[in-house]
């Protein structure tokens, strides 16, 4: 049997995107899935490793985006992409981003790294230098890759794009606007330092079994050595030696009680409470100079940080607080709060209930503004950057005792934020991503019920009443003759409810009452507040769903206090 050949190499972008390889994701492959969270995540890395400075770019310290699996052969450039289909799309989509906001003959060399013009005298096409799965091909290169298009995208109605389009539109709107806040010469630069100082490794090998295995190996290998081994290896081998045995049992306790996948984040966690800024370095480096540093005393770093941070993280992640009073609503706070989208909120809860666990009055209250700020960030869509920066101000104003309940604590929302909240609530809501407005719609449906309700359904959806497109001659067109207005609210919190089972888009156009009895509810019943109160309605005109609109934003504005 002849040997197969895995071949491996470093390359900066400019090369990437080059004639040397012609990459094309197949069909077998997910769509494209990244969200705002990890492109924003992606460009602020970016320009934090470029820097403010006027330095030769070549002189900057590399950026390295990761690994790529492909199937290819030798001296050949096609490449099918088995892994790193993600970061090759998001890469295309910024370069775009910055084509089509610089001078034009910049904007022409850019196109060079997104695809090679065809030559109408040699008769050759266009070629991509990314080709997408078929059903997303056309479109990302009509809005993407080709020039003059791009800013199209925001006119594009979300619910008439796949799931692959609808992120590939609203990662391509969150580049533009971050880089439109750039100057010129930024974007510039920008673009140069990912070119030619930005690397991906190559990884390829001829055939589709072998690549497969690359990829296994490179993604499901067995424990590797993580931070916390290191740090616990530096750690206790400065505990004195006759107590070392002691605190090494310790450590492992506390450790096996978290499992060993939160306990590696616990240390990610810790270093943000005493960096209070987004990593720049390593976490073990970080962890090293600023909390190590500041508690050198490993005995004492042990008891007061290690210990007494895993035990509230303990609580928090699995909201199981125990206290004579107000436990039960502790524990529902903490559950909503592990239902947002990120865990910025995290360091700041660990040290709170670090130091404030034994008053479960002062808890319950800090968490439910905590809870209503953390909504609402998700819900206004802060970045990453402003999320680190206010939770960063939040722990130093509890490490000073300061009043986080006060109007200008970084634990309450601003008059402005505020505004945009309920803005954004009245707004098409069901535009927002899928695990937003499912916040927001079980957060309105517990309140409806008391507050007590728990959701432990094996599958939830969102459902419009109105439909998206209702059927010629059913009875949605005699509510709605009106087009306009049923665009208009047809996305609208108003016209929206939670089911328990899979979506049906032929029952989504059952008339009214069909569609309450045998799609909305089992038997006349069901388990959310928020459709129950559907099932009431006799019909379902315009003014029915403003109604509801007002009442639905005005419990949320109670909810999370925004008025």
């Amino acid at each position: 049997m002849a040997r197969v050949q895995i071949k491996g190499g470093e390359f900066p972008i400019g090369k990437i995107f080059s004639k040397e390889f012609v990459f094309r994701i197949p069909l077998y492959q997910r769509p494209y899935a990244w969200q705002r969270e990890q492109c924003e995540e992606l460009l602020e890395d970016l320009l934090s490793f470029l820097g403010n400075g006027t330095a030769s770019i070549a002189d900057l310290n590399p950026y390295f985006l990761g690994s790529v699996v492909v199937i290819k052969e030798d001296h050949k450039p096609n490449a099918e992409v088995v892994d790193g289909q993600q970061r090759l799309t998001t890469l295309t989509i910024l370069l775009s981003a910055i084509r089509s906001l610089i001078g034009s003959e910049d904007a022409k060399a850019l196109t060079e790294y997104i695809y090679e013009r065809g030559n109408p005298i040699e008769e050759t096409e266009d070629r991509f230098r990314l080709t997408l799965r078929d059903r997303d091909a056309e479109f990302f290169r009509n809005f993407i890759q080709k020039e003059g298009q791009i800013e199209e995208l925001r006119g594009l109605n979300l619910a008439k794009l796949n799931d692959s389009q609808r992120n590939i539109k609203q990662n391509t709107v969150v580049f533009l606007d971050r880089l439109k806040s750039l100057t010129d010469d930024k974007r510039k630069r920008l673009a140069q330092f990912i070119v030619k100082q930005c690397f991906l490794v190559v990884v390829s090998t001829p055939d589709f079994a072998s690549a497969y295995r690359i990829f296994m190996v490179l993604n499901n290998r067995g424990l590797d050595l993580s931070h916390s081994d290191i740090l616990k290896s530096e750690i206790i081998g400065k505990v004195p030696s006759a107590e070392q045995e002691k605190y090494a049992s310790r450590w492992e306790g506390t450790e096996e009680i978290l499992g060993r996948e939160a306990f590696v984040d616990l240390f990610s966690h810790m270093r943000t409470i005493y960096r209070k800024v987004k990593l720049k370095e390593t976490v073990l480096e970080e962890f090293r100079q600023y909390v190590v540093g500041a508690m050198p005393e490993p005995k004492k770093l042990i008891d007061d940080v290690v210990v007494p941070f895993a035990t509230a993280y303990s609580h928090l992640k699995d909201a199981d607080y125990e206290s004579a009073s107000n436990a039960d609503e502790i524990n529902r706070l903490l559950k909503w709060l592990n239902r947002i989208d990120n865990t910025d909120w995290l360091p700041s809860a660990i040290l709170f209930m670090a130091r404030h666990g034994d008053d479960s009055k002062a808890l319950l209250k800090f968490l439910i503004d905590l809870e209503r700020l953390s909504a609402i960030q998700m819900l206004s869509r802060a970045t990453i950057n402003e999320r680190i920066e206010r939770y960063g101000r939040l722990i130093s104003a509890i490490e000073k005792s300061g009043d986080l309940h006060e109007e200008k604590s970084p634990l309450q929302l601003t008059a402005e934020e505020k505004r945009e909240a309920k803005q954004i609530l009245n707004d098409d809501i069901y535009n927002l991503l899928p695990k937003v407005r499912m916040y927001v719609l079980l957060r309105l449906d517990a309140a409806m019920s008391g507050g007590g309700a728990t959701y432990d359904h094996s599958l939830i959806t969102v459902e419009h009443v109105l439909p998206q497109s209702p059927g010629i001659g059913s009875q949605w067109n005699s509510w709605f003759s009106n087009p306009v207005e049923q665009v208009e609210l047809v996305h609208k919190i108003g016209n929206l409810v939670l089911l328990t089972r899979k979506k049906n888009s032929s029952a989504s156009n059952y008339d009214f009452d069909k569609k309450k009895a045998s799609y909305f509810s089992k038997g006349g019943v069901s388990p959310f507040a928020l459709t129950t109160q559907v099932l009431a309605e006799q019909e379902w005109a315009p003014a029915i769903i403003r109604k509801r609109q007002a009442e639905i934003v005005a419990k949320l504005g109670t909810i999370w206090r925004l008025a």
